[in-house]
């Protein structure tokens, strides 16, 4: 083995000025140990002498040898004087493409030998494909850790704008938010230029034909000028009030729509509270189909109370018991009396005849004249004592409770005693009563107000209230008829019909006019014959339903809007046996719904009762 084997591996190539300072004293050690002078052979030029350290560190940057000022002959260079024949120099620089491990050699000059023979030898060295060595002389690029490109980026923290995908994000968002403000500010632009827009309707059609003081509230996408009456239609015509504010207009109906109807609300010239463009704002909605509640008493079974349409064919019983005195209905509820041996029950469940809950009585006693207050949530009745005598007990008392059953019973006072009532309605639309008692006193009492009893005189009847008017329809004790304004008092005879058709028994006032029942008699004055007048508001009067001497009209009522009426009729009141309830009737009624606008009947119903009616018939 050789020393070179011996010695450790150095870089194939000097690439510090350590090494390459190295090679030189080498080079010149070994040429002093030789001989004093250099020699030549082959006519190859004779080496430049080594320099110092200190001398040679700026002639290396120049590439000139300092002692003779000619370059520095590199490796390569050297490698093929001595090709050419020419004696290399006593220390030999390895060709970077060489495969020997060996660096460097030192020799006399006597026992050089070519670097021919040693050619093999380096051709022999694959060994350094083995070995990792160039991965060793690649070290040095290692050490240039700053410029690494290869390893990935930290993600750039938020906020810092320095990172390309920060800026991308930012460019992103500004366009988008760029985008957003022209839209907006052209939505504005058209806004302007358009005028004011509804945004939203808010409508119940199904309570709006049940019940007056219903509402279709419109909503702008701006705030709006004052809004006048006067700007407002309604087609079909409804009487209306308006509530203005803001970007909302409220037009409340003070009367029920009718059914089956679409209705369009415009309100003409909407002008934006801050100027601009007028417009007319519109909406359209459908009132659905009606359907009513009949009650049909049954002397072989129970008795029924059933829903159904105006055709008659899609009836469905909603309720049964064995005997059914007396219901009414709200929009959302039936209150139903019930007689037992012990006395009356008042139930009050949902319109599909579910959850049924009783509601508390003054006492074990008897119920009758059933009505309800929708807007006021209220339930009234007369009530006795099962127990009644000369001294004891309470007779024909007027009592309200909550629907809700969450109160206790109210028993109507005068003066501070209870007041024994003759007749009583409620007033359409309100929590307010109007009664007549037995001493003929007419009065008016609010229950969602502490104002007490007003006294309005004094009566013999109270034919009907009108509703959304306030304006009751009473008879005096003179048997003159009057219109009644129930919040001032004041009040004017009721006008005759034309033709006039005589003093009716009962009158009942709808939304446009009244039906009046009247009785024809002959110049003995036995009655020969029934008839139920249509009387619109200007006096004009109509024949509706007719009957001879063997039927009877029992009721006439009109549906919420004026729209049906409803009449009940005993036919054949000879053969019709009356049952034997509290409000006792013909066991035979029928029931004739007719369109009151064109006269024409629709049909006819088995039962009475009809939930259009503020109160149950009377015979």
């Amino acid at each position: 083995m050789s020393t070179d084997d011996e010695r450790p591996d150095l870089p194939a190539v000097p690439r510090t000025r350590a090494e390459l300072r190295a090679a030189r004293e080498a080079e010149a050690a070994a040429a002093a140990a030789d001989s004093p002078s250099p020699s030549v052979s082959d006519g190859g030029a004779a080496e430049p002498t080594a320099q110092s350290p200190d001398e040679g560190g700026g002639a290396e940057r120049d590439g000139t040898s300092p002692a003779t000022d000619t370059p520095v002959v590199s490796p390569a260079a050297r490698g093929a004087r001595g090709a050419g024949g020419e004696r290399p120099t006593r220390s030999t620089f390895v060709p970077p493409d060489a495969e020997s491990t060996t660096s460097f050699a030192a020799h006399s000059t006597t026992d050089y030998a070519p670097p021919a023979p040693v050619q093999p030898k380096a051709e022999k060295k694959p060994k350094a494909e083995k070995k990792p060595k160039p991965a060793k002389a690649a070290k040095p690029a290692k050490a240039a850790r700053p410029e690494k490109p290869a390893k990935p980026e930290k993600p750039a923290e938020p906020g810092k704008s320095g990172a390309p995908s920060d800026r991308r994000f930012l460019l992103a968002l500004g366009a988008v938010l760029g985008i957003l403000v022209l839209v907006g500010a052209g939505l504005g632009v058209v806004s302007l230029t358009q005028g004011p827009r509804i945004t939203e309707v808010q409508v119940d059609p199904t309570e709006a034909i049940e019940t007056s003081g219903s509402r279709v509230i419109l909503t702008a996408n701006q705030s709006l000028a004052a809004i006048d009456e006067s700007q407002v239609t309604v087609d079909p015509a409804v009487p209306f009030t308006l509530d203005a504010a803001g970007r909302g207009i409220g037009i409340r109906f003070t009367v029920p729509l009718d059914d089956d109807t679409e209705y369009t609300v415009k309100v003409a010239d909407a002008v934006g509270a801050g100027g601009g463009p007028s417009a007319t704002l519109s909406t359209s909605f459908s009132t659905p189909a009606s359907h009513i509640f009949l009650l049909r008493r049954d002397p072989d079974g129970n008795d029924q109370i059933f829903r159904t349409d105006l055709s008659g064919e899609k009836a469905q019983p909603v309720f049964a018991a064995d005997r059914i005195n007396d219901f009414r209905a709200t929009s959302s509820q039936l209150v139903v009396s019930v007689e037992e041996d012990e006395g009356s029950k008042l139930l009050v469940m949902d319109r599909d005849g579910t959850d049924q809950r009783e509601l508390e009585l003054p006492g074990v006693g008897y119920v009758g004249a059933i009505q309800v207050s929708d807007r006021g949530g209220l339930v009234g009745y007369s009530y006795s004592d099962k127990e009644l005598s000369d001294t004891e007990g309470r007779a024909s008392v007027l009592v309200t409770q909550s629907l809700s059953g969450d109160d206790e019973p109210v028993v109507t006072e005068v003066g501070g005693k209870e007041a024994n009532i003759f007749v009583w309605q409620f007033v359409p639309d309100s929590s307010a009563v109007l009664f007549i008692d037995f001493d003929g006193a007419l009065s008016l009492v609010d229950r969602s107000t502490d104002a007490g009893v007003q006294s309005l005189g004094l009566a013999t009847t109270i034919q009907g209230i009108s509703r959304g008017t306030y304006t009751a329809i009473v008879e005096r004790l003179d048997g003159t008829v009057v219109e009644l304004n129930l919040a001032d008092g004041s009040e004017v005879p009721l006008e005759a019909s034309t033709p006039d058709y005589g003093t009716a028994i009962t009158i009942t006032p709808y939304p446009g006019g009244t039906l009046r029942h009247v009785v024809s008699r002959d110049e003995n004055g036995l009655p020969v014959g029934q008839a139920v007048i249509r009387v619109n508001d200007e006096g004009a009067a109509t024949p509706l339903v007719e009957v001879d001497s063997t039927d009877s009209i029992l009721q006439a009522c009109a549906s919420p809007s004026g729209q049906y009426a409803a009449v009940v009729i005993a036919p054949e009141l000879a053969d019709n046996p009356y049952d034997q309830m509290l409000l006792p009737l013909p066991e035979n009624l029928e029931t004739h719904l007719l369109d009151l606008r064109t006269g024409d009947e629709i049909v006819a119903l088995t039962g009475f009762d009809a939930s259009w009616c503020q109160t149950a018939p009377q015979f």
